[in-house]
């Protein structure tokens, strides 16, 4: 299975913060903000990943990732020309998802939850072995700001609007999807919106109507945030913070889940960690080579 993160677009709810930075280079507490959509495909078993971007931020993604041999996995890169919509990732992507089951997910969304790494494992099996599209959904404040879902008998979805004017539920379509192969030739048989965007919600439409999809609603063992605002910024990073000194350990953090994976050994780790050893961060990192944590 290939993994596709959607690190573009502008960044302007965030203004005059991201007018100079990329929105997904960001601090969240004590990791920059792609750290945590790359560690979701991680642990969904994903280690070939391509990062979509503008022109003028993809160098700085290869700066931080390189080619993501340190972390046991394989990092490529691709320029997004203009914000064509989510579904454009598909068709910047063609070349490297192939023949293969496919993940997107959007530079800034962050989950975390005990349940989580199954539920990943579970949409990736639906994709490559099942053949059918997975998408997570979960319970917002503000359902004008999102793709809505509207749900039949057993919750099974009939509908799915983009930033309804009159929603039909408070349950949005979280940015991670799970796609089985073929999803680009999908993507190119959409029409773009009335904004001049291949809305995702046009495609998941196109599974739904061949019930080929499936929408999961997320536990709540399972915390979803979309980080692309100040206040949602400003709650994940105080989320982290606590969570970190609850459990004494790094969430999200890339190089120990490529380690505990057994993707990469102690040496690469001691060196991710002499990479950061200035930092709280890095010296986590040297500690758990140093006792040797469980693979």
């Amino acid at each position: 299975m290939k993994g596709v993160i959607m690190a573009g677009g502008l960044g302007t709810r965030l203004f005059p913060i991201t007018i100079g930075v990329s929105k997904q280079m960001l601090p969240v507490y004590n990791k920059p903000m792609i750290y945590y959509p790359l560690s979701t495909l991680m642990l969904a078993g994903i280690r070939d990943i391509l990062i979509i971007s503008t022109p003028e931020d993809t160098a700085r993604y290869m700066a931080l990732l390189d080619n993501g041999v340190h972390l046991g996995i394989r990092v490529s890169y691709a320029r997004q020309p203009f914000p064509g919509g989510l579904a454009q990732a598909f068709i910047l992507g063609e070349a490297h998802i192939g023949d293969s089951a496919c993940a997107m997910i959007l530079g800034d969304n962050f989950f975390y939850g005990r349940a989580l790494e199954s539920a990943l494992l579970s949409a990736a099996d639906n994709a490559e072995r099942g053949g059918r599209a997975t998408a997570f959904a979960h319970k917002v404040r503000t359902p004008k700001q999102y793709g809505i879902v509207e749900w039949g008998r057993g919750w099974k979805p009939v509908s799915i609007e983009e930033k309804p004017s009159h929603p039909k539920s408070r349950w949005a379509a979280t940015g991670l999807y799970f796609y089985p192969k073929g999803v680009s030739l999908k993507a190119r048989s959409i029409q773009p919106s009335a904004r001049g965007e291949l809305e995702i919600s046009s495609l998941n439409t196109l599974y739904m109507q061949e019930d080929l999809l499936d929408v999961m609603p997320l536990p709540r063992t399972i915390t979803w945030m979309d980080m692309g605002g100040a206040d949602s910024l400003y709650r994940a990073a105080a989320f982290v913070r606590r969570a970190e000194r609850r459990i004494g350990a790094l969430i999200s953090a890339p190089e120990e889940i490529a380690y505990r994976q057994g993707w990469t050994d102690k040496a690469q780790l001691a060196a991710s960690a002499a990479r950061c050893s200035q930092s709280p961060y890095g010296a986590y990192l040297k500690a758990l080579a140093e006792r040797g944590g469980a693979q």
